[in-house]
């Protein structure tokens, strides 16, 4: 991916296994953030291939993408301010009969009755994810480590099998952050879904990730257990500098 002149992203292959947890870290500028955008297709990139369950999806805009079962989640949380979490829940499912006029304005019970099996699955996600409490606060009003449990909730409403979530632990406080850490492993046993992660927390990262993914100067530098990944001088030299890295060894 080129930006004029500068390559955020250049040569950078990896696999996410299906079922999976997946780190992928780095230093700031490392292209991580980029990466996300483009397999999300936010971005189109200027070279090369995106491959979901073996199908080119190279530069498919990000609602096609959601119906084919992948979505993302952001640094900063994207809620709908002035809906509330129940609200913002019940948005996500697509093809809702309230959204054809038609059914709408001549089939009325119809509309009635999805609505009501889509509050209840919104319910059940906002008991699963410990926000029974906030259920009729507006989104807005939410501290940051329930606006990003509120995430994880749309991605489960969307019915993604595979989920990336853009520094899930970024500006909530530990408690929180233990909450979401167990969410995800749940999500990921119970459900099967797969996640990639970018995180800086790494100790997040050596609770969820089996393999980490290393990324600097916009490719991958190496891929591995974490146990591994922390002793790689190449990891320390990529984080903290030459100089650095040798006082750290």
């Amino acid at each position: 991916m080129s930006f004029g002149g500068l390559r955020a992203v250049d040569g950078c292959t990896f696999d996410v296994a299906a079922g999976s947890i997946t780190g992928l870290i780095g230093p700031n500028g490392a292209g991580k953030t980029t990466l996300f955008s483009i397999i999300a297709g936010f971005l189109k990139p200027t070279a090369g291939r995106v491959l979901l369950d073996g199908q080119d999806v190279t530069g498919q805009p990000s609602h096609r993408l959601f119906h084919r079962g992948l979505v993302r989640t952001f640094q900063i949380p994207h809620e709908f301010n002035g809906l509330t979490s129940l609200e913002n829940l019940m948005t996500v499912p697509a093809g809702q009969d309230g959204e054809r006029l038609f059914k709408a304005w001549f089939a009325p019970a119809a509309v009635a009755a999805r609505e009501a099996e889509v509050m209840a699955e919104a319910d059940e996600t906002l008991a699963f994810l410990g926000l029974d409490p906030v259920r009729n606060e507006l989104a807005g009003n939410l501290s940051g480590g329930q606006k990003k449990l509120l995430e994880l909730g749309r991605a489960m409403m969307s019915g993604a099998s595979v989920v990336l979530l853009d520094e899930p632990g970024a500006g909530i406080n530990p408690t929180l952050l233990g909450q979401l850490a167990e969410m995800i492993q749940r999500l990921n046993r119970e459900r099967g879904i797969t996640f990639c992660i970018i995180e800086h927390n790494m100790d997040m990262i050596a609770r969820l990730c089996d393999p980490v993914i290393v990324m600097a100067a916009g490719s991958v530098l190496t891929s591995g257990a974490m146990a591994d990944i922390r002793k790689d001088p190449r990891v320390l030299e990529a984080y903290l500098g030459t100089a650095a890295a040798g006082d750290a060894a």
